[in-house]
């Protein structure tokens, strides 16, 4: 595996928009309120040594339902919360867990009373420190953990990645191979005519599942329009601000336009489920787990749960995204959801929760178990195995632009990396029915983001 060393060691990517168009952002927030003489932040903790004693009670919320089950194939929650307290015997973690997690966490931020810790969901930098607790400086940080500058903010780091993952398609090995696909897919054009010998082998298998319903998991496909698609670190954050019609066809399987033409194609010439509607995300893990499933286009996060979900765990590959640019394979790599600590919980929750953090991310295993990437800074300990493919990480937007995408995002509607998920669910709709061409949507979202960059101010290239 090959991961390219960049001047930011971490992913900035986009993050959802909370009512800021083309206007600054964040002008009036606070700097971080100083903590007692008492309170540790992250780096200042000694696993072990400090704060064993400490009576605490703290809420750790989540997305991963399956880690609540005992039949799960890896450690569960249960597991990890008891070997956190042969440590710290006295810090209680109620673990709260939610399918809907993307917008259930926004919808408790909002509310004002939410958890001790919980995955930060999509929402304006800005807004970071009024939520949550800093976990020290960016300079101190980056000594600390990798990708540090994901969730910081005017110096600050408010995120301590869970796990960090690559950009993929999980799929089952033994029905490609049973349907003749004796070679992994490296165009758009090879990876439909290979779901094409998937349905023509047998058509009870679904040949590319697309998790429709479940919503969120649509997103997925706007996560693999930049450095997949284009092998350009600066693609979001730079490229595509300043972009004429960056949605259009550019004509050799590269750009955004041939990540969304895949799911096009796939859907209209019936290599997906039937009933897009009725697709089930818990379902599908044992259905692909079986066989019953080809491919979906998830990050690499999903490997291990597809394994977990059935007998078949041998069976489960993880391939690079079809699309090769000058003769190469790209993927992104970067954070999966980042712990974050609330900065309006008590003090003695807020330093149980910067503990757990900590533990969770130095003693628990769990990117290791999980077949992440390392985010101990230094550690090269991981499972995952994407020789063929050049790791990229993106990088940060120029000074004076950091908040430029979210308000194109806003003024555009497009919400693009940014939970755009209904504007994929479209692309599904629309292919199904036959009443718009891929061409006819794109030239939409062009029009409406040169209209966003006029209103903005961006300059186009």
């Amino acid at each position: 595996m090959k991961l390219k060393k960049l001047s930011s060691m971490v992913l900035v990517a986009a993050i959802a928009l909370t009512g800021v168009a083309c206007g600054k952002s964040g002008d009036e927030t606070q700097a971080p309120a100083a903590k007692s003489a008492g309170f540790k932040q992250y780096a200042d903790i000694v696993l072990g040594e400090d704060f064993t004693d400490l009576e605490a009670e703290i809420s750790f919320f989540n997305n991963r339902t399956d880690l609540d089950s005992e039949d799960y194939g890896g450690t569960t929650w249960k597991e990890y919360i008891e070997e956190f307290n042969k440590m710290y015997p006295n810090i209680k973690v109620n673990v709260i867990t939610d399918t809907n997690y993307a917008e259930d966490a926004k919808t408790h931020l909002q509310s004002g009373d939410y958890e001790t810790v919980m995955l930060i969901p999509a929402i304006d930098k800005a807004d970071l420190s009024s939520y949550f607790e800093s976990y020290g400086t960016l300079d101190v940080m980056n000594q600390q953990i990798n990708y540090a500058d994901h969730w910081e903010y005017k110096g600050e780091v408010y995120g301590v990645p869970s796990t960090a993952t690559c950009q993929g398609i999980v799929y089952n090995k033994r029905v490609f191979e049973e349907a003749g696909v004796t070679e992994i897919p490296t165009t758009p054009d090879a990876f439909i005519e290979a779901l094409q010998k998937i349905k023509d082998h047998d058509s009870s298998i679904i040949p590319l599942y697309t998790n429709y319903a479940a919503g969120w998991t649509m997103g997925c496909w706007d996560d693999y329009t930049g450095i997949s698609a284009t092998g350009d670190e600066a693609f979001t954050n730079n490229t595509l601000l300043h972009s004429t019609d960056p949605f259009k066809d550019y004509g050799d399987g590269t750009h955004p336009y041939a990540v969304y033409k895949i799911l096009y194609d796939a859907v209209a010439k019936g290599l997906t489920e039937e009933d897009y509607s009725t697709t089930d995300w818990e379902g599908c893990k044992g259905m692909i787990n079986r066989g019953e499933i080809g491919c979906m286009v998830l990050g690499s996060w999903a490997y291990p749960q597809m394994e977990a979900a059935g007998e078949n765990a041998a069976d489960i590959g993880y391939m690079p995204f079809p699309i090769t640019v000058d003769g190469k394979q790209y993927a992104l790599a970067g954070p999966d959801y980042c712990y974050g600590v609330n900065k309006n919980a008590p003090e003695d929750e807020k330093q149980a929760g910067m503990v757990f953090v900590k533990w969770m991310t130095e003693k628990s295993g769990f990117a290791y178990n999980e077949d992440g990437l390392p985010i101990v800074a230094g550690s090269t300990e991981t499972k995952l195995q994407f020789d063929t493919v050049t790791l990229l990480q993106e990088t940060p937007a120029v000074a004076g632009e950091e908040d430029l995408l979210n308000q194109l995002n806003a003024e555009s509607e497009l919400n693009y990396r940014a939970g755009g998920d209904r504007r994929i669910q479209l692309i599904i709709e629309h292919a199904a029915m036959g009443d718009m061409t891929l061409d006819e949507i794109v030239a939409e979202w062009n029009a409406a983001w040169t209209a966003a960059q006029d209103a903005c101010g961006a300059e186009r290239n």
